[in-house]
């Protein structure tokens, strides 16, 4: 598999993965926030998040019928779509296109509910590799207290409860996580993962970010002929998602 760049792409591809609760959400939403300040020509998109399986997958959590298989292959049906409607359309007109989570996910998670990884990596292997990939590695305990802080209970499927590990959810969490992040840590050499402490201050990880998109990306040569003018103050609702990380759909 080879980068966007390396396949000779105008646009540059950014991923961010972690666990549930690792502030990887709010850490892309920042540096989204600043490539726009900087008048750059940005695109966004998250993980489960494609309008044509979207409300077959709610439906199918909400029932809890998704199998381990049916699950990937939903995902694997939603990331295809955001990839050739989306995706590749504005890498090819040389936009910086960040994602909330990317193939990495998969081959996580689906794992750890059963799915063989050769399988699951056969699935997605129409899709190139980000340009650069950032993890945000966090302890399990922080991740989940991050979690608790914006809604008073996990959700059946981030806790894992769908692999019948505990009948306590919090207890099932730390073991579903921990299977994840191992996936996570067994790939990063592989995929050259750029780890970081994601247990630090949201604003000491964002000056870093910042810092390591610079130097890895142009970003001259993204920015668009009429910058877009400075975004207006953070509106409280803003600063509500500094403070925890959104919980992508599982």
């Amino acid at each position: 598999m080879k980068t966007f760049a390396e396949l000779h792409f105008p646009g540059r591809l950014v991923a961010v993965e972690g666990l549930d609760g690792s502030g990887k959400s709010t850490q892309i939403y920042l540096l989204k926030r600043w490539l726009e300040a900087e008048g750059v020509k940005v695109y966004f998109s998250e993980w489960n998040s494609s309008e044509l399986v979207k409300s077959a997958t709610s439906k199918g959590k909400k029932r809890e019928l998704l199998t381990p298989t049916t699950f990937s292959l939903i995902h694997a049906t939603d990331f295809a779509d955001r990839y050739e409607r989306h995706l590749l359309p504005l890498l090819r007109t040389g936009y910086i296109v960040l994602c909330d989570r990317y193939v990495f996910t998969a081959f996580a998670r689906d794992v750890v509910r059963g799915c063989p990884s050769e399988w699951v990596r056969g699935l997605y292997n129409f899709a190139a590799l980000p340009d650069l990939t950032l993890f945000f590695k966090a302890d399990l305990e922080v991740s989940l207290h991050r979690i608790l802080e914006g809604r008073p209970k996990l959700k059946f499927f981030e806790a894992g409860m769908d692999l019948r590990l505990s009948s306590d959810p919090y207890e099932s969490f730390r073991i579903f996580q921990g299977r994840i992040l191992a996936q996570y840590m067994a790939m990063s050499d592989e995929f050259r993962f750029v780890v970081l402490d994601a247990n630090q201050d949201a604003e000491k990880q964002q000056t870093f970010v910042r810092k390591l998109v610079a130097e890895k990306i142009d970003l001259k040569k993204f920015r668009r002929r009429s910058p877009l003018p400075l975004p207006p103050p953070m509106p409280p609702s803003d600063k509500a998602v500094m403070e925890r990380d959104d919980e992508p759909a599982a």
